[in-house]
Order: C-alpha cells, then sequence, then structure tokens
C-alpha cells in the first residue's frame, strides 16, 4: 500500500516538473544547501548517514564487510590526503579520470567523455562547489535515473589506504571531483561494488538522459554515415572504439597509431568532392589531446593536395604537420574498418538548450509488469500477451531529407527495466525484455481510451520488433510509414515482476500516450418487489433474520454460504466477514447495519447475474478465474478498469496460483461499485477530484 502511495506521490511530483533537469528530485530527500547551511551554521563537516563511511558502502560481496578487500581501508577527506585539495583543477578532463581497484572502467569512460562536452558537464557536477569557500565538507551531483534527474548529496569522506585513494583518482593529486562523482554514483546504486562490470552506453544515458544507440561497424547498415551526420546535426555525442581479445590489449598501439579498447570521439562527418568523385571524411577526437592516426587523410597527408583550398579551409585541417592536438581525419571507409563500434547518444531538448542543432522530440512512459496481471511475456505466450502494458504512437509528417530517399517517419524506440544494479547485489539476474510494434486496426485509430485485446493484436502480424536482451535497456531505430502503432513492452517470459521505462524519440513530433482503458462503472439499478425473490433464498432469509426482518453481516454471511455450499460449479473456501460488511455498507438504504428482504433481493439479483458471468470466464471449469481474464469479465459486469485498477484487484484478491475464486469475485466487484459511488459522492464539481481531511480519510479507508 505504501508502494503504491509512492508511486501515485511521484506521478503528482512529474505533474510539478519534479525530475526535470531544472528541478531535480532529491535523493533520500536530502537538500544540498539546507543540510550545507546546516553544517556552517553549526560548525561541523557534514557526515552522510543515507551513504556512512562504512564497510556496507563499499560492498555486498568481494568488497563485503569482512572481504579480503577491504581491510586496511581508511575513510578520509580529501583535506587529509593533500594540504590543498581542489575540486576541480583547470577544467575538467580526461586525465583526472584514473581508474582505482573497481571494475567500473564503463562509467569512467563516460565521465571522460563527458569532459568533452562543456555544455553538458557542468549540469552533472555543478561548478561552483570548493573545499574553500563555503565549505562544509558537503557535495552534490546531477544524475539522469530511469526518466528523471536525481540530486545526489554526498560528504567527501573517500575510501583510502595507507593515505591513497583506492577507486577512481585525478593525475592530479590535488583534484577530487571524479572521485566525488564516482561516490555519488554508488549511492545511487547501494554501494561501490554495485557499480563493478557494465556498458558505457549507461553511464552515457545517466549523465545526459539522452538514449543511446550501439553500431559494430562489421555490420554497419548501408545508410550508417548519413545516420551519424543527422546525429550530429542534432547534438548527438558519438563514440567509437576498437575492440580488444584480452586485456593484455587495452590501450595498445595499432600500426597507424590507434589504441585498442580506447574510447574516442566522432565530432564531424562530412562529404567533399575530389575530381569529381564523392569522398566521405569523418573527423575524430582522441580525449588524450595528441597522438593521431597517422593513415590516409591524417595530418599533412597526400591526399590533402586533391582538394580545393576552399574545401580546405572549410574543414579547418591543421597547416602544421606536427600539430599533435588529438584530432585527426579519416576516411569512412577507413573509419569502418579500423574501429570495431560506434555508440550514439540521442540527447534530449532538457539536455541541449543550443539553438544551432535541431532537436528530437521526446516522449517517455513509466509503466511496471505485475504477475498475474500486466506481466503477459513476448508474443509466444498467446493466453497473456495482450495483458501487457501498451502504448500508442501516431505518426503524422515524413522525415526531412530522409537518409534513404523514401519517405517515412524515423523512430528511436528504447525499452529500458529499472532497479538492475540493486537486483544484482540480491543475486538476480535481469530479466530479458523487448517489444514489438502494431498497426492500430482502422477501428480503434484516434482512440487512447482501449486496450487492445488478443483478437486484435494476435490476429495480425507486427510490423517491427527488437531483440530480447538481459541488458538494462534494448533500443532500435525504425523508419515507418505515417500512422497510428501501438508497442507492447513486455518481459520474455510471463509473470516477471519488474518496472520499466519507455521512451519514444521521433525527428518530426508525434502524438504518443498510453493505451488504456479510462476507468468507468455502469451499473443497473434495479427495482425489485418480494414476489422476485428467489423462495430457496427467501426462506434462509426467513431462517436467520432472528424475527426482526434483516440480517446483519454476520447472518449475511452464514446465508451466502449454506447457498454456495450446494453448488460443485463453483470454488470458494466460503465468504468472509469481510465481504459480508462490504456488502451491507453498499446495500444498506437506512444504515441501520443490516439489510432487509428488499436490500436482500437486490443482492441476490447481483449475485446471479455475477455467478454467470464468472461460470462464463471460468474457460476451464476449475471453479476459479484466471486472473488475466479479469479484465474482461470486470468490463461484462460493468466496470471497465485500466491497468493500474487490474494490478491492484490482482494483488488483492488472487491467490497464490493467481486464481480468483467467487468469493473474492464477488467482493471485489461489490467494492468497486461502493468505492465508485463514495467518490461520485464527495467529487467536487465534476472536476475528478475529491479533497479529504486526515480524519475523513482514515474513516473511508478503514469504512
Amino acid at each position: 500500500m505504501t508502494s503504491t502511495a509512492d508511486r501515485l506521490a511521484r506521478q503528482q511530483g512529474r505533474e510539478q516538473g519534479i525530475g526535470t533537469n531544472k528541478k531535480a528530485v532529491k535523493f533520500s530527500q536530502q537538500d544540498y544547501e539546507t543540510l550545507r547551511q546546516q553544517c556552517l551554521k553549526s560548525g561541523r563537516l557534514f557526515e552522510d548517514n543515507c551513504f556512512p563511511a562504512e564497510p556496507a558502502s563499499l560492498g555486498h560481496k568481494e568488497l563485503g564487510p569482512g572481504s579480503e578487500e577491504t581491510k586496511g581501508v581508511d575513510w578520509k577527506r580529501p583535506m587529509e590526503l593533500c594540504p590543498n585539495p581542489k575540486f576541480i583543477v583547470d577544467g575538467a578532463t580526461m586525465t583526472d579520470i584514473c581508474q582505482g581497484k573497481l571494475g567500473d572502467c564503463w562509467l569512467l569512460a563516460a565521465i571522460a567523455s563527458l569532459t568533452l562536452d562543456q555544455d553538458i558537464l557542468p549540469r552533472v557536477v555543478p561548478q561552483e562547489q570548493s573545499f574553500t569557500e563555503g565549505y562544509a565538507g558537503i557535495f552534490h551531483f546531477q544524475i539522469w535515473q530511469f526518466g528523471e534527474w536525481v540530486d545526489v548529496v554526498i560528504d567527501d569522506r573517500l575510501p583510502t589506504r595507507k593515505g591513497k585513494l583506492i577507486f577512481v583518482k585525478s593525475s592530479e593529486r590535488s583534484e577530487f571531483w571524479s572521485a566525488l562523482l564516482e561516490k555519488a554514483y554508488a549511492k545511487l546504486y547501494g554501494s561501490y561494488e554495485a557499480l563493478s562490470g557494465g556498458n558505457t552506453i549507461e553511464g552515457f544515458e545517466d549523465f545526459t538522459g539522452g538514449i543511446a544507440e550501439e553500431y559494430y561497424l562489421d555490420k554497419a547498415p548501408p545508410n550508417l554515415f548519413q545516420i551519424m551526420q543527422k546525429a550530429l546535426s542534432l547534438g548527438s555525442l558519438l563514440g567509437c572504439s576498437i575492440k580488444t581479445t584480452s586485456t593484455d590489449e587495452k590501450e595498445t598501439r595499432t600500426a597507424l597509431n590507434l589504441f585498442k579498447g580506447h574510447a574516442y570521439s566522432v565530432i564531424r562527418a562530412v562529404e567533399v568532392d575530389i575530381q569529381g568523385k564523392p569522398v566521405q571524411l569523418v573527423r575524430i577526437r582522441n580525449p588524450w589531446g595528441n597522438k593521431e592516426w597517422t593513415g590516409p587523410w591524417s595530418d599533412g597527408s597526400g591526399e590533402w593536395n586533391d582538394l580545393s583550398e576552399d574545401e580546405k579551409s572549410k574543414l579547418n585541417p591543421a597547416d602544421d604537420d606536427d600539430d599533435d592536438d588529438g584530432e585527426f581525419w579519416m576516411s569512412y571507409s577507413d573509419f569502418i574498418k579500423q574501429f570495431s563500434k560506434l555508440q550514439i547518444c540521442n540527447l534530449t531538448p532538457d539536455t541541449i538548450l543550443s539553438d544551432k542543432v535541431g532537436h528530437w522530440n521526446h516522449y517517455q512512459y513509466e509503466g511496471t509488469w505485475r504477475k498475474g496481471s500486466t506481466a503477459g511475456g513476448c508474443r509466444n505466450f498467446s493466453a497473456t500477451f495482450s495483458s501487457n502494458p501498451q502504448f500508442v504512437v501516431c505518426l503524422e509528417d515524413v522525415d526531412d531529407d530522409p537518409l534513404d530517399g523514401k519517405d517515412g517517419c524515423t523512430i528511436l524506440v528504447g525499452l529500458m527495466q529499472k532497479e538492475r544494479r540493486q537486483h544484482k547485489r540480491l543475486g538476480r539476474d535481469p530479466e530479458c525484455i523487448g517489444f514489438y510494434i502494431y498497426k492500430v486496426p482502422d477501428q480503434y485509430k484516434g482512440q487512447s481510451n482501449v486496450h487492445l485485446g488478443p483478437d486484435v493484436l494476435l490476429e495480425q502480424s507486427f510490423v517491427a520488433k527488437s531483440s530480447f536482451p538481459n541488458t538494462r535497456e534494448v533500443c532500435n531505430r525504425f523508419k515507418l510509414p505515417p500512422g497510428e502503432y501501438v508497442i507492447v513492452p513486455s518481459t520474455y517470459d510471463p509473470n516477471k515482476d519488474g518496472s520499466f521505462l519507455l521512451r519514444v524519440f521521433s525527428e518530426k513530433p508525434a502524438a504518443a500516450s498510453p493505451l488504456e482503458d479510462d476507468f468507468d462503472i455502469q451499473i443497473e439499478e434495479q427495482e425489485l418487489s418480494e414476489s422476485d425473490v428467489d423462495p430457496h433464498f427467501k426462506e434462509h432469509f426467513k431462517q436467520t433474520d432472528g424475527n426482526d426482518m434483516e440480517v446483519s453481516a454476520f447472518e449475511l454471511v452464514e446465508i451466502l454460504n449454506k447457498v454456495v455450499s450446494q453448488r460443485s460449479d463453483i470454488k470458494t473456501e466460503s465468504f468472509s466477514l469481510e465481504t459480508g460488511r462490504l456488502i451491507v455498507s453498499l446495500l444498506d438504504k437506512d444504515e441501520s447495519g443490516k439489510l432487509g428482504l428488499m436490500e436482500f433481493n437486490l443482492l441476490w439479483s447481483k449475485i446471479q447475474k455475477y455467478l454467470a458471468i464468472f461460470k462464463k470466464h471460468d474457460t476451464d471449469s476449475s471453479g476459479t478465474m484466471n486472473s488475466h481474464e479479469m479484465r474482461g469479465a470486470a468490463t461484462e459486469a460493468g466496470f471497465q478498469v485500466n491497468s493500474g485498477v487490474l494490478q491492484a484487484i490482482v494483488s488483492r484478491y488472487s491467490d497464490a496460483q493467481y486464481a480468483i475464486d467467487f468469493d473474492c469475485f464477488v467482493g471485489c466487484l461489490i467494492k468497486l461499485e461502493m468505492l465508485f459511488k463514495m467518490f461520485k459522492t464527495l467529487e467536487r464539481a465534476g472536476t475528478g477530484k475529491i479533497e479529504l481531511d486526515m480524519q475523513q480519510w482514515l474513516c473511508l479507508a478503514i469504512f
């Protein structure tokens, strides 16, 4: 219940802009400026109780308390390690990131790339921090996490051994911004050890909020050069590297002065004309600031002689053959031969504010997969697949200057599973996740208040799909004809709990939204006479009413159980007192706390209706209903529920095998009707909202 309240609170916060880069979420509700001022006022340096300088903050296994790797660890502040510590010395550069005794090179490569973009870096690493003016032993950083920016506060006690930092450090011993950023990242994931092992793409996204694509250059698509040009025009970050086959090859030099396992940046992609023939060129930056490619199109090579002076000035090659500044040109054909992998991190408008580049249009949605309700698994599981969350995107305008010369709408779709590193700490592997894309049938176009069932999804072929890897995120680029499409994200296997973030980037604006039923109840109020009462039921009523012609919740349960015990076609462990009280609360018109014969008659009519629906949806005649069929059964009973309500129903009313018996089915529908009527009674002038004080809320919740 509290987790549901937390989720609703986050949704309300996002509606107020909380989670954007300008209004980051405060991790662990810690406000940097408030805590800093408190420390300055008290004259004490900040000590972070949320990530204490204790063994548990180092790790849980290899770096766990008492492990060999943590012996002799001493947490020290920078002022205890050098006489004049600095936050940043002469700007943040690649040399500020030297790996320590932690397998987080993926993270450090991303941090290193961050130093190459001085527009983005200050957002992640607030520059005004220092060890002098206003110093209080507290620092903060902003990191993107699963759709929202998070401000992470830390103290500056760092793990050391024999007076030296154990983990990341700067080549400049007095500089500490990179070590403190690593600590903030470790706090976000629970420990330093949680950072061991990963993909640079993960860091790219967490420092930009962008969505990353990965291309293996031995299988480069034919239009990759055009993709690179378009990405650069949109302000995307591009990185490339040469694979290694062993750890011994790390940073080893090739015959043409490139380095294996080293992260380079791609900063330009242009096409030039040489004697009437087009030549594609790529400009690369070595973040070391030196050590350049020595092959064709390198500084001073003969290829430049074939270019006009005008072309040369546009490309601005180094005039001095010995000017080894780390930037160099090479042909695209050499690029895909020499390098192994290209990574493109596409940025959101929130990340890149410059008007000099174009912007992707960006849409994101959070969702959950829950056993028995919305965790339907992939298309292989036809009985449950359609119960997965669904999202619709309407593509109307085709791309400008299409890369392949054909009209169409380019979109990037990324599906990310949350809390993967926290699960790793608990020994749980990430789930295999992926998605399918379908064309929306004509009869459902323009609608967002529907949930497509198996009769729609399984009767047509998908137009696109992803693979199902067990990575944090799966991302694919698609080019689709204009139209409406539904995206169905899922785990590979059904009944796998998880939370996810679905993101869609489009070149042109596109209407996108969850595809979900509106919540609504359509109940026909019946007027019945005593002659309509079933004689069998009436006899039970007279035997139990105590001659006052009314039955209490206790007596009602006794009657209901006598009736259902005589039926072999439904399975129930008997009606509970809670269900009896719900029924009385709903149908007791005179607030006597009991039901009269006419009220009892109305109840019998409802139960007869619910029984017919229950048997219809009990397709295997087991006496229970599969929870995945609950949406259809509830709809037939007059209750149109969405995925959020369905999740709550299954959590509250199903058994360990996610089956719902008749007692729970009746209790659920009675409670839905009661809650709906209570809401409508308290609703303010059709606003769809109610307002309660604490006492009113408690009385209604307990009731």
